[in-house]
C-alpha cells in the first residue's frame, strides 16, 4: 500500500528536463546562423571552419548569366522578416535553366534557411539536401548545410538518414568539436542506444573546460536508461559538490539516489535543502515525501512533510495528498488522524477505492454505521470488486 514512484524512463526524462533539454533545437538555430553568416560572407575571405575536411574546395564559380539573379536573392535575404520573399526568389533561381550548379546551391542554401525560419521543414530538408546533393559550395557552406539537414531530420524523428548525415559529417570533416559530438551523442539516446550514447557523451565533456549543465544531464539520463546507477551517481554527486548553492544540481543529485534506490542520501540531500529554504515548490515537497514513503519507517518523516507543505500553501489539497497522509498516518498507527486523512482523500478520488479503504478502516475500529456510509459511497463512485463494499453494508 505504500507509494512507490520510480521508472528508468520517467527519471531519465526528469533529468533531461531539469537540466534543460533541447540540445538539437539549439543546435539547429546555431547551424542556420553559421550558414547566415557563410552565405552574407559571399567571396569574401572566410574563415576555414573545417581544416581537415578530406573533401576539396570545389572551382566551381557562380555563372556571369545568373549574376543579378543571385545579387537580388542576396539583398532579399538580407532583408529581416524577409522569408517569403527570399524563398520565392530561391526557388526561381532553382529553376533557371541558365543557372550552374553554385548558383543552384547558393539558391538552395539560402531557401533552405528561409523556409527553416517560416517552420516549413519538409522544404528545408529538400533544399539542404539539394546543396548536399550539387556538390557546388565551399566546405563551409556545403558541411553547415550537412550538418543542418542532420539536425532536421534527427529533430523530426528521422533517425536512419539524420544518423547517416551526421555520420557522414563527422568523418568528412573529421570534427571533434564538444557540440558536434553532443549532438550525436543526444541522436543515440533518443534511438535507445544508450551504452553507445555514454562514450561519445563523455568524449564531449572531456573536450570542454566548460560543459553546459544540459551535457551532464544527458549523460545522467543514457546512463540511468542503461542500468548503470553508480556511474549517474558519481558524476551527479561531483556536479553538486561543484555547485552547492545551486539548486538545479543538487535536485539532480536527488533524483539519481532515487534511481540507485539509495533513497537516505536523496532524503538527506532534500532535507538540507529544506532547511536552507530552498524547497520552494509543491513538486519540491511532493518530491521529499514519496521519498520518506519509499523507506522503511519513515512514516513520520512523511506526516511532518505533508503537514508543512499543505501549511505553506506549497502542497494542493488534493487526492494524492491526503492519500498519502491517510497511509503514513496509518502505518504509525495513528488511526483516527488516518481516517481523517481518508475521509478528506476519498470525495477527491476519481473511483470509489479510496473510499473502500475508509470503510475497511472504520469497520475495523468498530464504527460499522460510517464504514457502511463509506462504503455506500464508494459504491457510488465505482468499483472494481463491488462485493467487497457489499459485505460491509451487509454488517448486521
Amino acid at each position: 500500500m505504500k507509494l512507490r514512484m520510480h521508472k528508468k524512463s520517467l527519471l531519465s526524462m526528469m533529468l533531461l528536463a531539469a537540466f534543460g533539454g533541447g540540445i538539437v533545437a539549439d543546435a539547429v538555430a546555431q547551424s542556420a546562423r553559421s550558414s547566415n553568416r557563410s552565405s552574407r560572407e559571399g567571396s569574401q575571405k572566410a574563415e576555414v571552419r573545417y581544416p581537415d575536411a578530406t573533401r576539396e574546395d570545389p572551382k566551381t564559380k557562380p555563372s556571369s548569366k545568373m549574376q543579378g539573379k543571385l545579387s537580388k536573392l542576396f539583398k532579399a535575404y538580407e532583408k529581416e522578416d524577409n522569408d517569403a520573399e527570399t524563398l520565392a526568389l530561391a526557388k526561381e533561381l532553382l529553376a533557371e535553366p541558365n543557372a550552374n550548379e553554385y548558383d543552384k546551391a547558393m539558391a538552395a542554401q539560402l531557401g533552405g534557411q528561409a523556409a527553416y525560419n517560416l517552420d516549413d521543414m519538409v522544404t528545408a530538408k529538400q533544399m539542404l539536401q539539394q546543396v548536399i546533393d550539387l556538390n557546388a559550395l565551399d566546405n563551409n557552406g556545403h558541411y553547415q548545410s550537412m550538418l543542418m539537414l542532420a539536425q532536421l531530420q534527427l529533430q523530426d524523428d528521422e533517425f536512419e538518414p539524420g544518423m547517416a548525415n551526421l555520420n557522414r559529417y563527422l568523418a568528412e570533416t573529421k570534427s571533434n568539436k564538444p557540440e558536434d559530438l553532443i549532438q550525436k551523442g543526444q541522436a543515440l539516446y533518443q534511438m535507445e542506444k544508450y551504452a553507445e550514447a555514454i562514450p561519445v557523451l563523455e568524449q564531449a565533456i572531456a573536450a570542454t573546460p566548460d560543459p553546459k549543465d544540459n551535457w551532464y544531464g544527458l549523460l545522467l539520463a543514457s546512463l540511468i536508461a542503461a542500468e548503470r546507477p553508480a556511474e549517474a551517481v558519481k558524476i551527479a554527486e561531483q556536479m553538486a559538490a561543484k555547485n552547492p548553492a545551486d539548486k538545479k544540481a543538487q535536485l539532480n543529485l536527488v533524483a539519481t539516489y532515487q534511481q540507485a534506490d539509495q533513497y537516505d542520501k536523496a532524503a538527506t540531500t532534500l532535507e538540507k535543502m529544506r532547511s536552507a529554504g530552498q524547497l520552494t515548490e509543491e513538486k519540491e515537497y511532493r518530491q521529499l515525501y514519496v521519498t520518506y514513503a519509499n523507506m522503511d519507517g519513515r512514516e513520520k518523516d512523511v506526516i511532518s512533510v505533508v503537514n508543512e507543505g499543505l501549511e505553506k500553501g506549497l502542497l494542493k489539497p488534493d487526492h494524492q495528498t491526503f492519500l498519502a497522509l491517510a497511509q503514513a498516518y496509518y502505518y504509525s498507527e495513528q488511526i483516527p488522524q488516518a481516517i481523517d486523512a481518508w475521509q478528506k482523500a476519498a470525495p477527491l478520488a476519481a473511483d470509489g477505492e479510496t473510499y473502500l479503504n475508509l470503510a475497511r478502516v472504520l469497520w475495523q475500529e468498530g464504527r460499522i454505521p460510517e464504514a457502511k456510509v463509506a462504503a455506500r459511497a464508494a459504491l457510488g463512485k465505482g468499483l472494481k470488486k463491488p462485493d467487497d463494499a457489499k459485505k460491509i453494508i451487509a454488517l448486521p
